[in-house]
């Protein structure tokens, strides 16, 4: 896509402004505020720029999150997935085996032991097998073992655990979470849309509501309690200009579609400061004239049929 330089906008602009030469240093900083607010007005337009548009992404869903342990336990507090059903050669067969879901050591899982008692151990070891099963291969060092006279079958129902919720206060809240953060991908801005599978190509797929908080989307009626993953559809996060000086010769990229909105957009501000109020309104029409040819083509692009909004039918609620 289109992208021209920070410097060559800093240079339109104060050529709007009416400068022979270059905005004295007062200025220039007033300017560069100017331009990353007019840069996040433009950015918040649309959800479906597609400059920051990411389609159908796989992330991890997450089961558990973990909170309230403190001292040498500290660790274990965190967001844990569904990785699979255990094989039964560490911990009780055919019940559900949960990872911390940031990758690498050490690796922490939530699963049942032999006694039927879930627990949480740090520094475990494990592998997938060829039909999906968990092999843990190494248990590591328990953290905390559930202390129930009668085994719960689900952890976020475990009542007590050891060492003793007075002195380790361990908090597990059940989820089907999507956070806006995961280890080696893009942070996510705003969610669009959730699907079960792949979505976009050749076949439908099941499409979930949520709820959007601070920790991220939380899906409703998930299809399936074993379901580790979803496809995203989602805006990315904002990030301003950082430029501190140099400004006129800045090659830091600005997206094309927005420059003509933000050099005339911000040379209205400048006119609003020196109260040319008629003038800025002018200056401002003209900005929005600029941003609207822009919102324009996406709508010709159909990106909002699709991308951003869907038709509710009864095909596209069933479940597949």
């Amino acid at each position: 896509m289109q992208t021209r330089t920070y410097g060559d906008l800093f240079k339109i602009t104060s050529a709007l402004i009416g400068t022979g030469g270059q905005l004295d240093v007062t200025e220039q900083d007033q300017l560069s505020h100017f331009i990353n607010r007019r840069f996040q007005q433009a950015f918040d337009e649309s959800p479906v720029w597609p400059r920051y548009l990411v389609s159908s992404e796989k992330r991890n869903i997450i089961s558990y999150v973990l909170s309230g342990a403190t001292g040498n336990v500290s660790g274990v507090n965190g967001n844990y997935r569904f990785i699979g059903l255990n094989d039964g050669d560490i911990g009780k067969a055919g019940t559900s085996v949960y990872e911390d879901s940031n990758p690498g050591a050490p690796v922490i899982l939530i699963y049942k032991n032999s006694s039927n008692a879930w627990i949480v151990t740090y520094g475990a070891a494990f592998s997938i097998n060829a039909d999906g099963t968990v092999d843990i291969t190494n248990d590591g060092s328990t953290q905390f073992t559930e202390a129930d006279s009668i085994k719960k079958d689900r952890v976020e129902d475990v009542e007590t655990w050891t060492p003793s919720q007075t002195s380790e206060a361990l908090l597990v809240a059940a989820k089907n979470l999507i956070p806006y953060a995961e280890t080696n991908k893009t942070t996510i801005g705003d969610f669009n849309r959730i699907h079960r599978k792949k979505a976009f190509q050749n076949n439908s797929s099941m499409e979930y509501d949520f709820f959007v908080d601070f920790d991220g989307a939380n899906i409703l009626n998930i299809a399936n309690s074993t379901d580790n993953s979803a496809f995203v559809s989602y805006k990315k996060q904002f990030t301003p200009f950082t430029v501190t000086s140099d400004y006129y010769n800045s090659t830091v990229e600005v997206p094309g579609e927005f420059f003509n909105y933000i050099a005339h957009a911000v040379y209205a501000d400048f006119l609003r400061v020196q109260n040319r109020q008629e003038q800025a309104l002018a200056e401002e029409q003209v900005a929005q004239t600029y941003l609207a040819l822009e919102l324009e083509k996406i709508d010709i692009r159909s990106n909002n049929n699709t991308i951003n909004k869907r038709f509710s039918t009864y095909v596209n609620r069933q479940s597949r």
